[in-house]
């Protein structure tokens, strides 16, 4: 096994910031607790000599061409965000060459976390493959990718492939694979240098936010809150989500009058603005884009929802946190 190990980062266009300290947390504390350097980290990028993060800081990275694909290592996607609604070509064409270099022969560790686990599946890297990936998409993958086996946990490690969902599901998934490479005292060193007391399992479920958490007692109510969550873009109508949790629509209706005093479908509305405001406040997107990824088809009905909810346009929203709207190519009325 030689050393310094190499760990090669690909940020794809939006990727989080929080992710990536995570993972370089990880390895610099397995390099201070071996007390020589087992991991090298370099950073790349499909867009050149830079790369842009969710909240718009550009960092400095080394453009993707100079991966050098015969040295052994891992290779970790990092990405935020609907990357297979974007052609892959939109994270550069090299990226897709290099990771077809490697397949299943190739020399090294090929891993994603947050949503990167959506380009190894449509390149096929991953038939055969269990993966964790953001659980707000993981049903949309599942039926996308179907040669690609998607878990709820926090991560998979499946032979020389290595996933995480979202946050902090990447320090856990990258402990348990140091545990593997160097034995599990040696992974409970680093997790303590990290300030961390125990190790989560894979096989535990990610969390899901408090605005998508069941009440106490109801499990179809909960199967119906994961539904909505993971059907943002294309939302489902009320009549299937009451046949897919086996109860009819007025049972459902009663359920979420009971337990959060409220319609299914109002619920469903403000988790979409929910969704698009973070979009406008965190990424790039266009506030075109926002309305697609959200669920709305037309530029004048989400201008106008917004409105009603926010009390101020996705227009506004944007102005007030003095983010420039990104342009966009894709035709249509432009979103208020």
């Amino acid at each position: 096994m030689g050393y310094p190990f190499s760990v090669s980062l690909i940020l794809l266009p939006g990727f989080s910031l929080f992710t990536l300290g995570a993972v370089r947390s990880v390895f610099t504390a397995a390099n201070e607790v071996e007390g020589e350097p087992l991991y090298r980290v370099r950073q790349y990028s499909p867009e050149g000599d830079t790369a842009m993060t969710q909240c718009l800081l550009t960092l400095a990275a080394d453009p993707l061409a100079r991966l050098n694909p015969e040295q052994p290592g891992l290779l970790l996607l990092i990405a935020d965000g609907r990357v297979d609604e974007r052609p892959l070509a939109q994270v550069g064409q090299c990226l897709v060459q290099q990771l077809q270099r490697f397949g299943n022969d190739g020399p090294w560790v090929l891993g994603a976390c947050g949503t990167g686990a959506q380009v190894l599946a449509q390149l096929g890297l991953l038939d055969g493959y269990r993966a964790a990936i953001d659980w707000r998409i993981q049903a949309e993958a599942v039926e996308r990718y179907p040669a690609t086996v998607f878990t709820p946990g926090l991560y998979e490690i499946d032979r020389n492939r290595i996933s995480a969902g979202t946050g902090a599901a990447v320090t856990d998934l990258l402990l348990h694979w140091l545990g593997k490479r160097h034995g599990s005292m040696f992974a409970a060193e680093v997790a303590a240098g990290l300030g961390l007391d125990r190790l989560r399992g894979g096989d535990e479920r990610q969390p899901v936010p408090a605005s998508a958490q069941p009440a106490v007692g109801s499990a179809r109510l909960k199967d119906a809150l994961e539904l909505m969550a993971a059907n943002l873009a294309e939302p489902l109508q009320a009549e299937d989500i009451a046949q897919l949790v086996g109860v009819s629509r007025r049972q459902l209706e009663r359920l979420f009058r009971q337990h959060l005093d409220t319609f299914p479908s109002r619920y469903y509305l403000e988790l979409r603005l929910k969704h698009a405001r973070r979009q406008l406040k965190q990424t790039t997107l266009s506030i075109l884009q926002v309305g697609l990824v959200c669920g709305f088809t037309s530029g004048s009905h989400f201008s106008t929802t917004y409105r009603n909810y926010f009390g101020y346009t996705p227009r506004e929203e944007r102005a007030r946190l003095a983010m420039p709207e990104a342009e966009t190519d894709i035709g249509g009325e432009d979103m208020e």
